[in-house]
């Protein structure tokens, strides 16, 4: 299944449940996810996102053994494009779940089950029966982290495979790895203003690079890892540009920017004068092993 960017369905979706969510849809601390599913901003990530790194997460699936009958479990889906390809992916004889904390954005009837789920407070749904579990973009805001990987972990079958996909701000902070030009130096200084504000919300911005060891420490086997570094394109444009509406509120309040510096970066944006970039995204994996079977902690 390819992605193809589609214009986010804001008019028709329910009003969330609450504004706690995470950039893939888990829970964040009390004060709320800076980037929460609440406006319509984010649903345009979502779109954008999966431009981005569906590709890079269906590699994955194929190489885990995604196949018809495999029963699969997405951890704060967000929007809706991984449980559509998983249920491609599964066909008629599998079964994708798909929760989040707020699952306003996925729509039960398109080939997946959709429920509302915490995976940071609740037990894990059908423990021990899932092919695979994954989360992407999850993790990095949840506090309890460890507690959330365990949950994934117990919801696995013997065998089964925990893939877990989070970006590592702090290993490429920059917006522009070219920073030639005063724009170019613009969006760098915003892109350390949204970080700021991320970290204040609870993100751990070093998340990515410590996935391996978190799932040994969860009892998996067979753990291995890859990034993906998405650079310049239209797909990055447009996520920039999303997330930068998204949290001009809080910039804002926070004395962090200015409505002449937010309005200076949005416009060089739509120029297409500047070569954004992400963060590395770090996707591990690991199997539970048909012994010793992990423990919620």
């Amino acid at each position: 299944m390819t992605s193809s960017p589609r214009p986010p369905h804001v008019g028709g979706r329910p009003d969330p449940i609450d504004g706690t969510t995470a950039l893939g849809g888990e829970s964040a601390p009390a004060r709320g996810y800076l980037l929460d599913n609440a406006r319509a901003e984010a649903g345009e990530r979502f779109v954008w996102l999966a431009e981005l790194f569906d590709g890079v997460t269906r590699g994955h699936f194929d190489r885990l053994g995604v196949r018809a009958g495999s029963r699969c479990w997405e951890v704060g889906a967000g929007g809706p494009s991984i449980p559509e390809a998983l249920a491609a992916a599964v066909g008629p004889t599998g079964h994708v779940l798909a929760t989040d904390i707020a699952p306003s954005w996925l729509k039960t009837g398109d080939g997946y089950e959709v429920r509302q789920h915490d995976v940071a407070a609740d037990p894990p749904p059908e423990p021990g029966t899932f092919d695979l579990v994954h989360a992407r973009l999850v993790l990095v805001h949840v506090p309890d982290r460890a507690r959330a990987l365990a949950t994934m972990a117990a919801a696995l079958r013997p065998g089964g495979w925990l893939l877990v996909e989070d970006a590592d701000t702090a290993l490429q902070p920059l917006a522009c790895l070219d920073d030639s030009g005063p724009a170019q130096r613009r969006a760098n200084r915003l892109r350390d203003a949204v970080r700021e504000l991320l970290t204040r919300r609870g993100a751990d911005l070093r998340y990515g690079r410590t996935l391996p060891r978190a799932l040994r420490e969860a009892g998996l086997v067979d753990v291995a890892a890859g990034g993906a570094f998405p650079v310049g394109g239209l797909a990055c444009d447009r996520l920039e540009a999303a997330t930068i509406r998204h949290v001009r509120g809080e910039l804002l309040a926070a004395g962090l920017a200015d409505d002449a510096e937010i309005d200076a970066h949005l416009a060089a944006i739509h120029a297409g004068k500047l070569d954004l970039t992400l963060a590395p995204l770090i996707s591990a994996w690991g199997r539970r092993p048909a012994e010793h079977p992990p423990a919620l902690g």
